[in-house]
């Protein structure tokens, strides 16, 4: 009972002689520590908005130009020509005629505010124009034009070093296509798809709707782009995402790997795995809020910016529910986490006394958790399963059972906590007697688990495993991939390289012995139908997911890139060929392309299979020509890359197309072609995971601790789910997921097939490189005999 004494802050009796105050001054200390918290985070998030707000100048910026104007003035010499003087016509009498110096300090730091808030947006309008400069994606390597040579050194050459967020208002707007531009683009992607007669029709569409819906549609779209920061970015969370009704696992949910080696997987428990991962996401969070602690992400070292507005919901941040549409909630910070553990839910305080808690502590608070023998309440331990099933059944359940009472500060606790927490009593890992087999049970369990020991409707939730082994389960609305594979990449970064342990095995730091016991969250679940229902949903739909994840070690993008060809374009052939062998033919291909150039950019879909690559891979099949083939594949990976820029610089497909549907269901209108568009499945989904942080890891002296990536379950129920990271210099690693109901899926014979396709185009192009050799060692004897 000594917690529940030292939570009350005073007590009082009254007796004959008066009132009896029985003060708890450490109850007192703690208010006052906390409030001060308080108020610090408070100074700082306004510190850091004006920060932010005056980028790319600094607020002492306007203290200069006060000074030096002034300094002016005093030389009797007007720098604001004519400003100070028509500020003084319009105020009131008894400032006119002033000679007061008092009152002409005032005119002239309210002039100067204005000339300095003027250069602000000259200076940020500029730097808009920078920024709005794409044409060097597209240049050869080697041969750079002037015009982005300027560009680059205007890049170096300006501003003071930015904060996370200090871009945000310089990123230059998603700008919508021409429409023309965009169904020739399209008919120019499914050509390969299409028979001569299927292609002629889908012409005929495209063009009936150009001529008449078209147009008007896209004039309300460029009316939206004038008057909103991202034409498609909220479209495109509300109703991909947030208008969905089925499971969000498997359909939405994605997971991520730790590394294929760290020092956590030899651990005998997770409870100091999770301090050390805990402790790692929690400075990550800290960062994040501390703006001068974090820099914008860039691409080209320091010249192109990316938007960071996804970073905002990283943490506290939950989906909650609805019956027609869920809704994404976030709060402005948490101090604790939820633990689930054993069918149980556990409250655990990160902060005390304002301070972060220390790893040792942490694990000291987690052991507890560990520990603790009360059995889980009826209906507690498969709780979970609700975010697994249906969104309509969690929403009425929701709504019943969880809007006040117990129930409703038991989710509040869930739904507010920085991030969510399971403690897997499985192991998980790489290692072992079958080593893939284990790599393909890992990805599962990431994926789904039980159905019921997740909560899949938190931003991220970390699994820590019985062995130590970790990953992630990531909800998608609130960001992509990127985004959480950035925290990740800390995080591990953090484990590995910062924090560590002790001689004796525990984490690093002192205990404070009165810490209070995690706080066990209590329900009270009145019915289980619900719960088992969800439940059977989200176990069929799990049952039926082949995951298959095998590193790729023959090559990787060190040899590829010495042939002067893109690893990505050089994948996604290889992907090309893999599924031609493996189903006879070609399909859509999806590939995600981030579109964060721009401000809240999300991403745009890169539509694999062209009419290159798709030649390609019918030459190399048919037997051709080794040199005809290799010009082939040449021109396959420019096309691929030239796909890939037009996505990242706004000149996609899909995301138009989608916006122009959704602006034609508004107006209650329909359309044959846009309905046809949309309606075409995606059977073979892919998507890169980036390696971000390169300057956390020593690739060449620990390549084994960037994380092995993650993966997604399949689009379609007949294709495959395609996920992919490179792994330094000599490896790739792939993630495959398909579904056992359909016959003609197989994720096993899938990444053979990848593994074959890779080393085949290898074989081809290596060929090249050897006959180019053997043809100068040949010429340089017959060059000796001519001297």
């Amino acid at each position: 009972m000594a917690e529940a004494h030292q939570a009350v802050a005073f007590q009082f009796t009254i007796t004959p002689e008066g009132i009896d105050l029985q003060l708890s001054y450490q109850a007192l200390n703690q208010i006052y520590l906390s409030g001060v918290r308080s108020w610090k985070k408070r100074v700082s998030r306004m510190r850091n908005r004006v920060i932010k707000g005056v980028y790319p100048a600094s607020p002492s910026s306007w203290l200069f130009v006060v000074i030096a104007i002034l300094a002016t003035m005093y030389m009797r010499s007007d720098p604001s020509m004519g400003l100070i003087t028509k500020i003084q016509q319009h105020l009131p009498l008894r400032y006119t005629n002033t000679h007061n110096t008092e009152d002409t300090t005032a005119l002239v730091s309210l002039s100067n505010t204005l000339l300095w808030l003027s250069l602000i947006l000259a200076l940020r309008f500029c730097l808009k124009l920078l920024l709005s400069y794409h044409q060097w994606m597209f240049e050869q390597h080697g041969r750079v034009s002037n015009v982005t040579k300027v560009w680059v050194v205007s890049r170096f050459s300006t501003f003071r070093k930015p904060l996370l967020y200090s871009y945000q208002t310089s990123l230059p707007h998603l700008p919508v296509p021409a429409i023309r531009d965009t169904l020739s683009r399209y008919l120019q992607s499914v050509r390969p798809l299409l028979t001569d007669p299927e292609f002629k029709r889908m012409t005929k569409l495209a063009n009936h709707f150009e001529a008449n819906l078209g147009n008007r549609l896209q004039r309300y779209l460029r009316l939206k782009a004038l008057w909103a920061t991202n034409y498609v970015s909220d479209w495109w969370e509300e109703y991909i995402y947030l208008r969905s009704r089925c499971p969000l696992m498997v359909n939405s949910n994605y997971y991520g790997m730790v590394t294929s080696f760290s020092l956590n997987c030899s651990l005998e428990n997770c409870a100091k795995s999770f301090a050390i991962l805990s402790l790692s996401s929690r400075r990550a969070k800290l960062r994040i809020k501390n703006l001068s602690n974090i820099s914008p992400l860039f691409l080209l070292c320091t010249v192109i910016p990316l938007c960071a507005a996804q970073c905002e919901r990283m943490f506290n941040t939950t989906r909650t529910p609805g019956v027609e549409t869920d809704v994404l909630q976030h709060w402005q910070d948490s101090e604790f986490v939820v633990v689930y553990h054993k069918g149980r839910y556990f409250r655990l305080w990160v902060y005390r006394a304002g301070r972060l808690l220390s790893p040792r502590e942490i694990e000291h608070q987690m052991q507890r958790i560990l520990d603790d023998p009360s059995p889980p309440k009826p209906g507690e331990d498969k709780l979970g399963a609700l975010t697994a099933g249906d969104r309509i059944p969690w929403a009425q359940m929701r709504k019943q059972y969880f809007s006040s009472g117990i129930n409703k500060r038991s989710l509040d606790a869930i739904e507010r906590a920085a991030f969510f927490v399971t403690l897997d009593e499985e192991e998980q890992g790489m290692r072992g007697e079958d080593p893939a087999g284990n790599l393909d049970r890992y990805a599962k369990s990431l994926l789904h688990g039980k159905c019921y020991d997740r909560w899949f409707d938190k931003s991220f939730s970390i699994v820590i495993y019985k062995n130590g082994k970790s990953g992630l389960n990531a909800e998608h609305s609130w960001a992509d991939a990127p985004t959480v594979a950035h925290l990740w990449e800390y995080t591990l970064a953090t484990d590995a390289f910062q924090l560590g342990y002790t001689e004796d095995g525990h984490c690093k730091g002192e205990v404070d012995r009165s810490l209070p016991q995690p706080q066990r969250l209590v329900w009270d679940i009145p019915s289980e139908a619900q719960v088992c229902s969800s439940l059977a949903v989200a176990q069929a739909l799990a049952d039926d997911v082949d995951c298959h994840v095998f590193p790729f070690r023959d090559f990787g993008k060190g040899r590829i890139k010495k042939l002067r060809i893109s690893p990505d374009a050089y994948i996604q052939i290889g992907l090309q060929l893999a599924y031609y062998r493996d189903r006879g033919g070609f399909c859509l291909t999806y590939e995600a392309s981030m579109t964060r150039l721009f401000r809240e950019g999300r991403t745009e879909t890169v539509r694999s299979c062209s009419n290159e690559s798709t030649a390609f891979v019918k030459a190399l099949e048919d037997g051709e020509a080794e040199e005809q083939c290799r010009r082939l594949f040449r021109l396959a990976s420019e096309r691929h890359q030239n796909l890939y820029r037009m996505a990242m610089t706004g000149a996609g497909i899909d995301r138009h197309l989608f916006c122009l549907y959704v602006v034609s269901k508004y107006l209650g209108v329909e359309s044959p072609f846009l309905k046809e568009v949309l309606s075409e499945p995606w059977r073979l989904s892919t998507s890169q995971t980036p390696v971000q942080q390169m300057e956390l890891f020593d690739l060449k002296n620990h390549p084994d601790f960037i994380s092995l990536g993650g993966g997604f379950g399949p689009v379609a129920d007949d294709g495959y789910g395609v996920s992919y990271i490179i792994v330094g210099e000599d490896m790739i690693n792939f993630h495959v997921s398909s579904k056992y109901s359909c016959s003609d899926t197989d994720s096993h014979r899938f990444g053979a097939q990848i593994s074959k396709a890779l080393q085949d185009i290898m074989t081809l192009l290596s060929a090249d490189t050897k006959t180019s050799l053997s043809s100068k060692g040949a010429a340089q004897p017959q060059a000796k005999k001519l001297l």
